[in-house]
């Protein structure tokens, strides 16, 4: 007998779920007999398509809309019923305090790692947005182009402020002229103190918004004028009114306070501006600057700008760019600089350039930490599920025996919900308390002043939408999994789980670990690149090598006497002068010609001046020659060139060889090692030292290694109070001074391992109680095990291997994608470290070695349990 032809599976399901349950059956019943008609009428194929039309005919309120119930549902909802299920809550987590401590303090965790790096994103995208005029400032830049390449540079000449608001005045409202940020020696009578600021022309004042709090923003018209900031103010005058007291800068400034300003923001660049000078007085105090006879020539001077409102900022920045160009002489033409304006919104992330592009900066760390933090929370995340799920499976019978005396499904989701939410909740209120107590720690070490953001109701709104979010994501599994358990199959004994409800657990503990040993991965590659880059040969010695700044007349000129009066101390044993320090380069010049040059190469050096006995000082090494001395009367037109400016170059024999700098001849006399005095990741910058006891700016020291430097520095300091008595001694190591170009990368790497020790923790955390779940889980079954022979041994790899090859399947995960954005990530130094195969060895084994001793302490004491107690309920 042909068996009859049944409608749509797909299309009853439809009408079931739609339908109102009253109605059901006979609407379903007449549909059937119309379909077996039409069958017969017009075939199955059309009929089927038919079926599918009158199905959906009966989408109407009328056929949707349920009868109201005989016993009212609000009481699922009611303040009592709500009230019990978090009372029930409650007395399920006191009840297993274990598996509550884990769940609870390891979200808090996750939470709180989330919360601290949302923070530091929420500082790094606010930073200098405290200005009001902040989307209409901008620094006025330039690329130019040295052979070949384009440099960007913040460096402009000194007429570059004037020149634009001449012929682009209409789209500026305020264009400014600055030096560079550096300390000073501001005097009021006897105190003396070293301070950073600088000099500004007037309209800074307004474009900076400055909250005057004594004085007027117009305090720098006059030329022999400062503003203080309210710290400063304070440090000099404490509470008594600084307008109209005078000072004295660097010994040779007088100047009237004028004002004084609130301390600006800590996250803005111009957080340590701590005084400011009026530019005519910058001017007036160098007259060399108007003397010179080509000013577009020397760029020395920063520019900032403040557009006009009606201004756009990309037009404007197109409309400036031969600013410079056209100022310039035609021999000057090739190096093709072109001005462009930095927004101030991009001053912070976006400050770096490569081949005049724009590559970004700082927005790489936002980024990066924005991607840990969302793992890490994941993480924590992970944990939750995990052991909520794990526990909800015993909790099958609690089901049955809540469904088998009158429990509606919508009152056990209800219960699971609430378990969740409040578990989360206190998970929150916890991740609070120790965001307060790690924030200190953590701005010392991020540089931040962050504090949580109470009053921001975006905090709060994510905090919460978070909150609820885990919450439901979390219970969803209990509340609709074991909500439809069916009542007589769990109290009889034959629910079964299934054999593939671990699958989803163990999928989450491979996430969590391969994240983990990413993060460790990651760490480990950070910190051999910067002790890569610490290793790396430097061409001198640090050793016991200070620098003393010369910010004041009375140390200029007495070269001789200062030298004798310190090396008389016994403390020194070599002591001499440059225009720079030797861990920085402070002049870049062009000009330079030698014999064999390319006509078609610009060749810009570094440059410093130096005395006798700088190389002493610093013990530098020579490839080739020798060096200054004052035996060689012709050593004043000498020059010392290092290894990279000779390849470049292209000398063969340099030695003799003459160097033209500005048409000033010069002989090489030696060719010293590379000299790392910038970047400790980028290669040695070509770099000339001459003879020029007139230009210096430093007091170069070497302290004897037979004296403590605490000894040392009293003998030095007598010295200098003798030479400089209106200035305090004020000196800097050139290790620390060395050690702070690694800052930002030790400060990244800091960080890194601090989230990685955290998520290691977190995903031991909830592995410690997963352990726990399946030695509780396997009582039984290691009961009868050691009644049949079984050693601990044995029953600690039973229970171990499972955990084991889920962290090992993560090593082998983790490996290729750290590799991928670690290789990228020390791509960007020229000099780099290699990742090497051991890096990810020594992960895999640490997370391994974490693993077992987490899982161990389950296993070995469920391996040690008397079985006669596990086995005495049977």
């Amino acid at each position: 007998m042909k068996s009859q032809i049944k409608p749509p599976r797909l299309a009853d399901r439809l009408l079931e779920w739609f339908c109102a349950p009253h109605l059901l059956e006979d609407v379903q019943g007449d549909l059937h007999e119309e379909f077996n008609y039409q069958v017969k009428r017009i075939g199955e194929r059309r009929a089927r398509w038919l079926y599918w039309w009158e199905v959906l005919g009966f989408v109407k309120p009328a056929y949707i809309r349920r009868l109201q119930s005989e016993f009212p549902q609000t009481y699922l909802y009611s303040p009592n019923m709500i009230r019990n299920y978090f009372k029930i809550a409650l007395r399920n987590l006191l009840k297993h305090k274990g598996y509550s401590f884990i769940n609870i303090f390891g979200l808090a965790t996750g939470m709180a790692v989330a919360m601290l790096i949302g923070l530091w994103i929420y500082d790094e995208l606010a930073y200098n947005k405290s200005y009001p005029n902040y989307e209409r400032i901008a620094q006025v830049m330039q690329h130019q182009t040295f052979d070949g390449e384009i440099n960007t540079q913040t460096a402009n000449p000194y007429l570059m402020g004037p020149e634009i608001l001449d012929k682009y005045g209409s789209d500026f409202k305020h264009v400014v002229q600055s030096s560079w940020m550096g300390d000073h020696l501001l005097t009021f009578e006897e105190k003396k103190l070293t301070k950073t600021g600088n000099f500004f022309e007037p309209a800074i004042t307004e474009m900076l918004s400055l909250k005057m709090l004594q004085g007027t923003r117009s305090g720098l018209k006059d030329m022999n004028s400062i503003l203080l900031s309210e710290s400063v103010a304070k440090a000099y005058f404490g509470d008594a009114d600084p307008v109209g007291k005078l000072m004295k800068v660097d010994n040779k400034l007088n100047v009237k306070v004028t004002g004084v300003y609130a301390d600006l923001p800590y996250n803005s660049d111009f957080r340590d501006l701590s005084f400011i000078l009026p530019w005519e007085l910058y001017l007036d105090s160098n007259p060399w600057i108007r003397e010179k006879t080509n000013p577009w020539r020397s760029n020395f001077t920063q520019t900032y700008a403040q557009l006009a409102d009606n201004a756009d900022m990309a037009q404007v920045s197109a409309k400036i760019k031969n600013v410079k160009f056209n100022k310039i002489r035609p021999e000057e033409r090739p190096f093709k600089p072109v001005v462009f304006l930095h927004p101030m919104s991009q001053w912070h992330l976006y400050s770096e350039f490569k081949n005049g592009i724009n590559t970004g900066g700082r927005i790489e760390f936002v980024w990066l930490f924005g991607i840990v933090g969302a793992f890490v929370l994941l993480l924590a995340c992970i944990n939750f599920m995990n052991l909520s799920t794990a526990r909800s499976e015993k909790r099958a019978k609690e089901v049955g025996i809540r469904k088998a005396v009158g429990s509606v499904r919508g009152q056990l989701i209800n219960q699971f919900f609430s378990e969740s939410l409040l578990v989360v909740v206190v998970a929150f209120v916890l991740s609070l308390l120790l965001v307060q107590l790690i924030l200190p720690a953590f701005n010392e070490v991020a540089d931040k002043q962050m504090s949580i953001l109470w009053t921001n109701p975006l905090f709060w709104l994510l905090g919460i939408g978070f909150t609820l979010l885990t919450g439901l994501i979390a219970g969803s599994y209990p509340a609709l999994y074991l909500s439809s358990f069916q009542p007589i199959k769990v109290l009889k004994g034959t629910f079964r789980v299934g054999r593939f409800a671990a699958v989803p657990r163990k999928i989450l503990v491979v996430v969590q670990f391969t994240v983990s040993v990413t993060l460790i991965i990651g760490t480990i590659v950070v910190f051999r690149q910067i002790q890569y880059a610490k290793s790396r040969p430097i061409g001198y010695s640090r050793d016991g090598l200070l620098t003393v700044p010369i910010n004041t007349p009375d140390l200029v000129g007495h070269y001789d006497v200062l030298r004798n009066d310190l090396l008389k101390t016994g403390a020194v044993t070599e002591m001499s002068e440059s225009s720079s320090p030797i861990t920085s380069i402070w002049a870049i010049n062009n000009g330079y010609d030698w014999r064999g040059k390319d006509p078609s190469i610009q060749g810009n050096f570094a440059a410093v001046s130096v005395t006798h006995d700088f190389g002493k000082t610093i013990g530098w090494e020579f490839k080739e020659g020798r060096d200054f001395s004052r035996e060689f009367a012709l050593d004043s037109s000498g020059i010392i060139l290092n290894e990279t400016a000779i390849k470049f170059m292209g000398l063969k024999k340099p030695i003799g060889e003459i160097v033209k700098i500005n048409e000033k001849s010069f002989h090489v006399i030696g060719v010293v090692k590379d000299l790392v005095m910038q970047s400790p990741y980028s290669p040695v910058f070509r770099t000339s030292f001459v003879l020029d006891y007139n230009d210096v700016g430093v007091i170069n020291i070497k302290i004897n290694p037979a004296i403590s430097s605490r000894e040392a520095l009293a003998r030095l300091e007598v010295v200098f109070k003798k030479h400089n008595p209106s200035a305090p001694f004020d000196y800097k190591f050139a290790d620390e001074e060395y050690a702070k170009k690694f800052s930002d990368e030790e400060r990244i790497g800091k960080l890194a391992t601090f989230f990685a020790v955290l998520a290691i923790f977190i995903s031991c955390l909830g592995l410690f109680g997963l352990a726990s779940f399946v030695a509780e889980q396997r009582t039984k079954e290691i009961g009868i095990r050691k009644v049949l022979g079984a050693s601990v041994s044995n029953l600690w790899g039973l229970l171990s291997k499972d955990f084991v090859l889920l962290v090992i399947i993560s090593c082998l995960i983790s490996s290729p994608i750290a590799y991928y954005f670690m290789d990228n990530w020390v791509q960007k130094y020229e000099y780099h470290t290699d990742i090497s195969w051991w890096v990810f060895v020594l992960s895999a084994v640490g997370a391994l070695a974490i693993t077992l001793l987490t899982v161990s302490f389950q296993a070995i004491k469920a391996a040690l349990m008397n079985p006669v107690r596990s086995l005495k309920t049977e």
